[in-house]
């Protein structure tokens, strides 16, 4: 985590850099089933443009989107008239070129920033061989949000069959005698998320709720103890704090990266969304991004989440 916070630095919305006027003479010439992200490169020389182009359901959590997945890229090639360069004709090709960095961020070195986290997806994707085959790797922190007084059941499989490994506790409230930090509601069980796979986040590492948070000297021995090794959890009983992830702050991404389509959001208590308070729900995960919904209803990836109950995850 003290990496990806080294990475993300301050990412607070700055003025964005204006999109290429051949952009919106190219988007009727997107292929059915994409969608248009940034222009992020224009070859006067060779009249040829690129987009960034996604699949249209990248942000449907039954048809995941993938940080590890090849992509495409439409290769415009224009035409120079009186108003400029504008398309005339695209070809949807592979991508072999590099994401570059959010450009409205505070980022000193947005695209390296992209690199570093390249390599830490690399790093997960070196990693996939060993989770359970079909499983996405993710590296995300992340609470139990399940009231249920009996915890949460975590499963040896992605499964509502599968066999129960263990629990994680509810919400905890804990009394030292003053001495607590309890929040009104108690203190939420935390994790890591290594990975994801039809509706069901694994696991692994889960804490004491609020041990982190108490004075260790107090802490009960009698509090509940979760269970801490590597299962299953239904994603509909998992919750986060939106974390800085170096990208633009504001709203969501369509797919999980940086020059995918954006769409304004908010937070729960109202503004603009940044890493003060959490999504509606966590849906799936891919690498350090998580597809949400945000509290008026946006459906989209942001990268970067932590289980912090304390402060804000900046």
């Amino acid at each position: 985590m003290a990496v990806l916070a080294s990475l993300a630095g301050a990412a607070i919305a700055q003025t964005r850099e204006p999109e290429p006027a051949w952009r919106q003479s190219a988007l009727p010439l997107v292929p059915a089933g994409h969608v248009a992200g940034e222009a992020y490169r224009t070859d006067e020389a060779g009249m040829t443009g690129y987009l960034a182009v996604y699949p249209a359901n990248a942000n449907d959590p039954k048809s995941l989107a993938s940080v590890f997945a090849a992509r495409q890229v439409l290769v415009v090639k224009l035409t120079r008239g009186d108003g400029g360069l504008r398309a005339s004709s695209a070809e949807l090709q592979p991508r072999v070129d590099p994401t570059l960095g959010n450009r409205d961020t505070t980022m000193t070195d947005p695209d390296g920033q992209e690199r570093e986290f390249e390599k830490l997806d690399a790093e997960l994707a070196a990693g996939r061989a060993k989770l359970p085959d079909g499983t996405e790797p993710c590296s995300l922190g992340a609470w139990s949000e399940d009231r249920d007084p009996k915890g949460l059941n975590v499963r040896a499989e992605p499964s509502v069959k599968a066999r129960v490994l263990g629990t994680l506790p509810p919400p905890y409230r804990l009394k030292m005698g003053g001495r607590e930090n309890t929040p009104d509601d108690g203190w939420l069980t935390e994790f890591r998320i290594i990975g994801f796979k039809d509706g069901w986040f694994l696991i692994e590492g889960a804490k004491p709720p609020g041990k982190d948070y108490e004075d260790e000297k107090f802490y009960p021995r009698s509090a509940p103890k979760p269970y801490a090794g590597r299962g299953w959890v239904a994603a509909n009983k998992v919750g986060a704090n939106y974390a800085n992830g170096g990208t633009r702050m504001g709203g969501l991404f369509q797919a999980p990266f940086v020059d995918a389509p954006w769409t304004p959001a908010g937070r729960k208590l109202g503004g603009t969304l940044d890493t003060d308070g959490g999504p509606k729900r966590l849906l799936a995960c891919s690498g350090h991004w998580g597809l949400v919904e945000s509290h008026d209803g946006v459906r989209g990836w942001w990268r970067s989440l932590c289980s912090n109950q304390v402060t804000n995850c900046s």
